[in-house]
């Protein structure tokens, strides 16, 4: 069983990463981001150690188009 406080909501995870809920699912439906469903609700739930890694993906990214 996951540890659920290392896991974020779509919101929370949208804050982190700067852009909307909407694109968080987007990326989770194309298999960009990997989510887990939480077994009692079914909220689609994303590691942050996941996030932090896109971050920095998406941070190396920007840095290359400058």
């Amino acid at each position: 069983m996951p540890n659920f406080a290392d896991y974020l909501r779509v919101r929370e995870a949208a804050e982190l990463l700067g852009v909307s809920p909407s694109t968080i699912r987007n990326w989770e439906r194309t298999g960009k981001l990997p989510a887990l469903r939480h077994p009692l609700n079914g909220y689609r739930l994303f590691a942050r150690r996941d996030l932090e890694a896109l971050l920095k993906q998406l941070g190396a990214k920007e840095t290359t188009t400058r």
